[in-house]
């Protein structure tokens, strides 16, 4: 170990080679509650390709896996350590190296965060669309890495439709550029895709072009407060059917609501039982199209629609979904003695046709796991984070919510569904993954992986 730390800092400088046991405890994991996290040799922090590129050839060197790591916002695991591995931090990595107006691109390094290339662009009349919940942290690199979403996902995608083009290093030290610049263009394999939501196992991305569009016109916010999650669900199909594209189209349990009021008062209806919130971003059509939103709402069984008066209103509403996660970690702290909450997040994606049922199945998870979870996502593209409130202390607890989270896997797939809508596979979801895709569809991953990564340098156990 003292010979790699040494190459380390020979090539990168003292500055960038970090080893003091705080920091290296610190960087153990990502958010994902109960996933196990090894305890690393060393986090480098290179500030560009070639520095990358002499990380994974000197660890290669000496046989130490590397894993990825941007700033550990992900939800799955993808970014824990194993056990004397290199951590490679991209935060270092956080030039905008462009914004071309003309053909609306950006050229990004991985540790631009996500918000700051946002507001870049918006100087331009730009935008980018992905807004994962943890946009204001998370950087460009983490969600190509996790192919991550985002609360406008329903009208705009994620962040595999604004890729198109990337740099990476490989495990050999090799750098590959993929895609390109132009609006259009079909020559070759698409590896662009190929690395996002690759989750750090095939290649290191050292750099980033995307696709802006136009910034939205202006918007409306519309809340709809429901006596049921299943009667929510039953709207968001009804919204569907009628051929509306919301901008955005969230829903919040009753536990939910419950949750946020406590963390940050704002006087949401905790007595719902659950909430839609709806945005049209199409400037002077906005009401008319909300209005019809708001029709097949009412014609769900929704007990009250309102519109947000102006725009801090439909800030405040939507600060009230982004704060989901902080509140639901503090609910699960003060829900077990001694602050032993914690909290196994779920990502399930079904048809918006089976949105009602997988409600309705997790509420019946819950009772008969005798755990309490809570459920937000986003509804527009059936893609829900059922949050199972566990008592870490309490192996018993642990195991129900095991059997939950297991068996809300289980119902998304008979869903029609998928393991997961836009956290990635991570560790806690490998088992679920080659369920999903089947053994040829492991064996194709692992193909893949093998021909780009023959020694499993990179984020070993993740994903397969």
């Amino acid at each position: 170990m003292p010979d790699l730390l040494d190459d380390l800092r020979a090539v990168l400088g003292e500055s960038a080679v970090l080893t003091d046991p705080d920091l290296l405890r610190g960087h153990q994991r990502d958010e994902a509650d109960l996933c196990a996290a090894g305890m690393p040799a060393v986090v480098v922090r290179p500030r560009d390709t070639a520095e990358v590129v002499a990380v994974l050839r000197t660890a290669a060197t000496h046989g130490v896996p590397v894993v990825p790591q941007g700033a550990r916002t992900g939800l799955a695991g993808a970014a824990n350590a194993v056990d004397g591995a290199v951590l490679l931090s991209t935060v270092a990595m956080d030039e905008i190296l462009e914004v071309d107006p003309v053909n609306r691109i950006a050229v990004v390094q991985p540790g631009v965060v996500n918000a700051a290339l946002a507001a870049e662009v918006a100087k331009h009349g730009l935008r980018y669309p992905p807004d994962p919940g943890s946009w204001e942290s998370s950087t460009i690199g983490g969600n190509v890495a996790t192919n991550a979403g985002g609360m406008c996902c329903v009208k705009y995608g994620v962040t595999t439709e604004y890729v198109i083009g990337l740099e990476v290093v490989l495990a050999t030290g090799e750098v590959l550029r993929t895609g390109r610049r132009t609006a259009k263009g079909v020559a070759g394999y698409d590896l662009t895709r190929l690395f996002v939501g690759s989750e750090g196992t095939l290649g290191v991305i050292t750099e980033v072009t995307v696709s802006l569009r136009p910034a939205a016109e202006e918007s409306l916010t519309l809340v709809a407060v429901f006596p049921s999650t299943t009667a929510a669900g039953q709207a968001v199909a009804g919204i569907s059917a009628q051929g509306l594209s919301p901008s955005l189209l969230e829903l919040l349990d009753r536990t939910h609501l419950g949750a946020i009021e406590a963390y940050r008062p704002m006087g949401l209806r905790t007595d719902a039982g659950a909430l839609l919130l709806a945005a049209a971003d199409t400037g002077p059509r906005a009401a008319a199209d909300l209005a019809r939103v708001a029709e097949v709402c009412t014609a769900s069984g929704a007990d009250e629609v309102f519109a947000a008066t102006d725009a801090a209103e439909a800030a405040a509403l939507l600060q009230a979904r982004r704060l989901a996660h902080p509140a639901m970690e503090r609910f699960a702290a003060e829900t077990y003695p001694g602050g032993n909450g914690g909290l196994i997040i779920d990502d399930v994606a079904v048809p918006r046709t089976a949105l009602a049922a997988l409600l309705d199945g997790v509420a019946r998870i819950a009772d008969e796991y005798d755990i309490p979870i809570g459920v937000v996502g986003h509804a527009g593209d059936g893609n829900m984070h059922p949050n199972i409130v566990v008592d870490r202390a309490d192996p018993a607890s642990l195991e129900r919510g095991r059997l939950a989270f297991d068996a809300i896997m289980e119902l998304g797939l008979s869903l029609g569904g998928t393991c997961t809508g836009e956290h990635g596979v991570g560790l806690l979801k490998r088992d679920w993954l080659a369920r999903e895709i089947g053994p040829v569809g492991v064996r194709v991953h692992r193909a893949i992986k093998e021909a780009l990564d023959p020694i499993g340098l990179l984020n070993p156990g993740k994903v397969l």
